[in-house]
């Protein structure tokens, strides 16, 4: 029986080292993400935004979606709303209608962008560094 229970806690520490090494081989910082919008939002909702430089604290953006918006006015919003909310820190642009480019101005620092809380149904949102 102790064996049983020692085996256990073994799997269960292997996977909570599997589980970390994983989290940490994810935080990659970029000098560019891409935002890719897809289909239109079936309720009001929020999209929020972690972007956190390696030289500065992470700042929080939450993005107000309405409900029937199409991807191009998601994307949109979501250019709107960052500009708005982290200066002229970063370069913001849409791209293709439904993508949104987030990149570091010159001299600026490396950072990761993930997505914090999705609310609004029906929109897929994925963050791919480039």
């Amino acid at each position: 029986m102790r064996s049983l229970q020692r085996s256990g806690f073994i799997r269960a520490m292997s996977l909570v080292v599997l589980l970390c090494a994983c989290a940490i081989a994810q935080a990659a910082p970029s000098n560019k993400w891409r935002i890719q919008v897809s289909s239109d939002a079936d309720s009001d909702g929020v999209v929020a935004f972690r972007v956190a430089p390696t030289d500065a604290a992470p700042v929080d953006v939450t993005v107000q979606v309405p409900k029937n918006a199409g991807e191009n006015h998601i994307a949109r919003l979501i250019r709107d709303t960052l500009r708005a909310k982290l200066g002229d820190r970063y370069k913001i642009e849409v791209d293709d209608g439904e993508d949104v480019l987030v990149k570091k101005r010159t001299g600026g620092s490396n950072f990761d962008l993930t997505i914090t809380q999705k609310t609004v149904a029906g929109v897929r949102i994925t963050l791919d560094r480039e």
